[in-house]
């Protein structure tokens, strides 16, 4: 039986979000990036706080709430006011 590519249990792959939508990995300890792009299978995040990008698997990518993204943007913020950020 050959192999086939594809998600398991044949569900569909999530749909990408647009770039910029801010997004939370339950893989990477609920870390906060915003979406990048799509790399193969998985999806960049960058840190909102500026920072490398890093690859998410979308089974495990969720937006955002309310919440997560003023802490991102509050986080940003403070960043930028301390100079780390352009």
């Amino acid at each position: 039986m050959p192999a086939k590519n594809g998600p398991p249990n044949g569900q569909e792959p999530p749909r990408p979000p647009a770039p910029g939508t801010l997004m939370v990995d339950a893989a990477h300890g609920d870390r906060v990036g915003e979406f990048r792009g799509v790399a193969g299978p998985y999806w960049s995040l960058r840190p909102v706080g500026g920072g490398a990008e890093w690859e998410a698997d979308p089974a495990r990518v969720r937006p955002a709430d309310p919440i997560e993204r003023l802490r991102a943007e509050l986080g940003r913020a403070n960043a930028r006011s301390r100079g780390e950020l352009l």
